[in-house]
């Protein structure tokens, strides 16, 4: 037996998810999680379809992207995650997808504003849309470099990775993570959802205003503050 057999099945658990909440099409995303004392990481094969994925089908990689245990390519984007967790070391799972109106404001280019007390509730920030990446990185390791076009961003504009779990990658798509693989599925179904929330307050009122920011601070602190109350944790 695979001594990575949960670690396995965290992963499949969460990519069984992505085609059950909508978040994708065909073999278009893919979940991660990560064993922080093994210093590895489980990910979607590359092209298998959702219906066809079994626990064992989970590659194993370390955070060179290099293959530990399994007899499949991996996710064509694992670079991407293993950037992520070799740069980010309190992140569990990271999900990327094509979602379609995360994906439509990424080829737009444009972060999606925060207009409600939804998006509030998740992050306090519009979701930021990186840049689309420079010619000499996508002739280079593209993969490896979409890590860093994400931390780069988040770099920039002075945001913290813990605080926002979300981003959108310019001409590309959303990637999402958390403290485990399923909060970063749960944090891509919020980024789809709050970003077609966004994209119809649009269309009703073109000129829509952002929350305002006692709002945004009440909604964000009664979740995630010192003092939180939402929920049964506190």
């Amino acid at each position: 037996m695979s001594i990575y057999k949960s670690l396995k099945e965290e992963a499949y658990e969460a990519n069984m998810e992505l085609p059950e909440l909508g978040l994708v099409l065909f073999t278009f995303g893919n979940a991660s999680a990560v064993d922080r004392d093994k210093g590895v990481f489980a990910i979607k094969p590359s092209g298998v379809p959702y219906v066809d994925l079994k626990p064992e089908d989970m590659v194993i990689c370390d955070f060179d992207a290099k293959i530990v245990e399994g007899t499949m390519r991996p996710s064509s984007d694992t670079k991407t995650h293993a950037v992520l967790y070799k740069e980010w070391s309190d992140i569990g799972g990271v999900v990327h997808t094509h979602s379609t109106y995360g994906t439509a404001w990424a080829q737009a280019i444009k972060d999606v504003p925060i207009f409600g007390t939804t998006h509030a509730d998740h992050l306090i920030s519009d979701i930021p849309c990186a840049p689309p990446m420079k010619d000499e990185y996508i002739a280079g390791d593209y993969e490896h470099m979409t890590g860093y076009q994400i931390i780069d961003c988040l770099k920039e504009r002075g945001l913290d990775y813990n605080e926002i779990g979300m981003i959108l990658v310019g001409n590309h798509a959303p990637f999402t993570w958390g403290a485990t693989a399923a909060k970063a599925v749960y944090n891509s179904a919020v980024c789809e959802e709050v970003s077609k929330m966004a994209y119809l307050t649009l269309q009703i009122n073109p000129n829509a205003v952002i929350l305002k920011d006692a709002l945004k601070k009440k909604h964000y602190d009664r979740k995630h503050g010192t003092d939180a109350y939402y929920g049964q944790g506190c």
